[in-house]
């Protein structure tokens, strides 16, 4: 049986200037998931982030936020990747999708970074794409040259609880992912009901 989920990466900037930003909904999903298996997020400098160790349906998973900023994540997922030997096939990382509106969430397995800093410094770190990621919609302000001051603002509250409700479906989805089980995950997050 293909190898499941061991690591899931929530990427973001660090502080409190950025927590409620929409770069950081991918740090929003791994705190929700410490938050409903009571893990506490450690600092941990050798893993240049906020690492926890949880336990969700009957598998051990671990959690990380890097401490990081967004440009140089990819530092914190290989060090964390290497000293606890997960191949990258095996990592889940969470990150904010600008090319996805707000209230849509994705599983995507391979591809480029797509412009985000952070899916860019993962693939330079890890040395390949073959990781899985979380595709958490945010919307786009329409215009390219207003990305970097989009996803540095926080969303509308609307926007926000759309997102959040989005996250609890993607949630729905760890036993299969967990489990090795990808088809599966994609299929269930994909066709859910909006």
């Amino acid at each position: 049986m293909t190898s499941g989920i061991q690591l899931i990466v929530g990427l973001g900037n660090p502080g409190a200037d950025y927590e409620t930003t929409r770069h950081n909904a991918g740090a929003w999903f791994v705190l929700q998931l410490a938050h409903h298996t009571h893990t506490q997020l450690r600092h941990e400098t050798k893993f240049h982030g906020f690492y926890g160790a949880a336990h969700l349906h009957e598998q051990d998973v671990h959690l990380l936020i890097p401490s990081t900023y967004m440009n140089l994540s990819g530092q914190a997922v290989s060090a964390l990747a290497n000293y606890y030997k997960i191949s990258p096939n095996a990592i889940l990382v969470a990150h904010d999708e600008i090319d996805l509106p707000v209230g849509d969430i994705r599983l995507k397995f391979d591809g480029g970074h797509g412009g985000h800093n952070g899916l860019r410094d993962i693939i330079r770190h890890l040395n390949t794409n073959q990781f899985h990621r979380l595709r958490i919609g945010v919307g786009h302000p329409g215009v390219s040259r207003e990305v970097v001051d989009y996803v540095l603002k926080p969303p509308k509250k609307s926007e926000r609880e759309q997102i959040d409700a989005a996250l609890h479906e993607a949630e729905q989805t760890l036993p299969e992912l967990l489990s090795g089980q990808f088809q599966k995950a994609m299929h269930k997050l994909h066709t859910r009901e909006k």
